[in-house]
């Protein structure tokens, strides 16, 4: 009976990880969709959105990890997460690819700013990265309920 308590209780602390993940992944998706919706940005917008950009990612990728976690798989690292989510059937290959890259913009924005760069992404979240959250959102919904 111990056991079956213990074990009970572990799984109820991973789906409470997983739904405290997916509530803050959804409300900074929200944010960073209101972000993408504004036409035109002054210098210090897009360096909002593009730490918006940076919030949402990093809670993507950890969603990803809780919920593969309550699969029984293992991720360590963003890469990891996405392409296991993607080996586990919760991904496909177009969402997958658009966020390993959405990685490698982060770390390329965190290390060289320019305001060509930030330009560029600032397209990049709103015509790729930001609608590709939103799939995974669904898709992680989806498989919640």
């Amino acid at each position: 009976m111990a056991f079956s308590n213990r074990y009970t209780r572990a799984m109820n602390l991973k789906d409470d990880r997983l739904a405290l993940r997916f509530a803050n992944f959804s409300r900074v998706l929200e944010q960073l969709e209101r972000a993408c919706a504004q036409g035109r940005y002054t210098e210090l917008e897009r360096a909002g959105l593009i730490q918006m950009f940076e919030f949402t990612l990093e809670l993507a990728w950890k969603t990803l990890k809780a919920w593969l976690e309550g699969e029984g798989l293992v991720a360590r690292t963003p890469r990891e997460a996405i392409r296991q989510a993607m080996a586990a059937g919760l991904l496909d290959e177009r969402i997958t690819e658009t966020l390993l890259e959405a990685l490698s913009q982060r770390n390329v924005l965190a290390h060289t700013y320019t305001e060509r760069l930030a330009r560029e992404a600032e397209k990049r979240i709103r015509e790729h990265y930001c609608p590709v959250f939103g799939e995974v959102r669904q898709r992680l919904q989806g498989r919640m309920t």
